[in-house]
């Protein structure tokens, strides 16, 4: 089957009588820093957003450009987040479908039928899963723009804070600067501490004073 990003799976729902469409993706997930981010979009189907798709495939620019689009002409849209250290309590799986959960919550209209990027949901509401469904739903589409742009904006404010980990250019994820930077100077508070990189680099660094870092 095709996986060109569509409104196929839309459609279908509406011919079995789903109305309220709701497409549901997060950003973050693999990253070592910061919050998992979580959006959730109810597309108007007779306002198309062209150039919809997974937000890992759009410029930066282009993703902005989108996210304008979807909060001026989609029905209901909303972002949650979940900090790094109930990730480290609950495990990145769990954080990502409590961070979608309260995504669903905070939408202003509810909807009817849920379509998720390779995730269940513990909601009594009608749902689909779509492996690399932000590919494949213009729905799961717009929630992955949405997310990853909020989070990108976030990393870029706490790269204020914290400007010798360069998070406005990785976004928080394992590059090699980062994992650099981490052997230099260690984890901070806002890093994952459960995940093995940032694990092992509270005995990597060099300084010991790092724990002395700002918490907001």
């Amino acid at each position: 089957m095709s996986r060109l990003c569509s409104s196929r799976f839309e459609r279908a729902a509406r011919k079995l009588g789903w109305t309220r469409i709701a497409g549901i993706d997060e950003a973050g997930r693999g990253a070592l820093f910061g919050p998992v981010v979580a959006a959730a979009v109810i597309l108007n189907p007779k306002r198309r957003i062209v150039g919809l798709d997974d937000s890992k495939k759009l410029t930066s620019e282009r993703r902005a450009e989108l996210r304008e689009r979807i909060c001026e002409h989609a029905v209901a849209w909303a972002v949650a987040e979940v900090d790094a250290q109930r990730i480290d309590a609950w495990n990145i799986y769990q954080a990502s479908r409590q961070a979608m959960t309260a995504a669903l919550e905070r939408l202003a209209i509810s909807p009817d039928y849920l379509l998720i990027d390779a995730m269940q949901l513990d909601v009594l509401v009608e749902q689909k899963s779509l492996i690399k469904g932000d590919a494949r739903s213009v729905s799961v589409a717009a929630a992955s723009i949405l997310a990853k742009t909020h989070r990108d904006a976030r990393m870029e404010e706490w790269d204020a804070v914290y400007p010798q980990y360069g998070l406005a250019r990785h976004k928080g994820y394992a590059t090699p600067d980062h994992l650099e930077a981490l052997r230099l100077y260690g984890p901070t508070p806002l890093h994952r501490h459960s995940f093995a990189p940032v694990r092992d680099s509270s005995c990597w660094a060099v300084g010991a004073t790092q724990t002395a870092l700002p918490i907001f």
